[in-house]
């Protein structure tokens, strides 16, 4: 069985014409904070069901964490981690209690992929307006069969 799984973040209140083509089909999205609007979210939810946790810069401290297991995947959803090699205690804690097949987040705007002390984090970096040298991306998170794998989008071409 296939199921995918759109990842934004940092969109600042942007959202780019690319995201739509990019998550069309997908069977979930979800956003990891620094959402910039409504609208946003609005555009989101007409592509495919949501979940999204607030970013710093939409209720001030980014710290919020919300938990969900979307096509059988267990989430746990945060925008300021801040590092996986040194996640934050709140962090920590709530792995401590339930655990999670991944950690999503956001906030640095850098792309992040891996496995740290057993858990797996995942950044999609900065969907928003470009800063600096950064990439502008999305993710996409798929099932197939029994196994889950994530990747990278360009949305538009980094170049230094």
């Amino acid at each position: 069985m296939r199921f995918r799984i759109g990842v934004i973040s940092d969109t600042h209140g942007l959202v780019r014409p690319e995201v739509a083509d990019v998550f069309a089909g997908v069977d979930a999205i979800v956003h990891a904070g620094d959402i910039g609007g409504e609208h946003v979210l609005d555009a989101l939810h007409a592509i495919a069901p949501l979940t999204f946790v607030e970013g710093n810069v939409d209720d001030g401290s980014g710290e919020g964490i919300v938990r969900a297991t979307i096509g059988g995947l267990r989430v746990l959803l945060t925008h300021v981690l801040p590092e996986a090699e040194k996640p934050a205690p709140r962090i920590v804690a709530s792995l401590k209690k339930a655990p999670a097949d991944v950690v999503i987040f956001g906030h640095s705007h850098q792309q992040f992929n891996d496995c740290v002390n057993g858990v797996w984090y995942f950044n999609p970096a900065s969907a928003g307006p470009r800063r600096f040298h950064l990439p502008v991306s999305v993710g996409m998170i798929e099932k197939r069969g029994s196994a889950w794998r994530a990747r990278h989008i360009a949305l538009i071409e980094t170049s230094r």
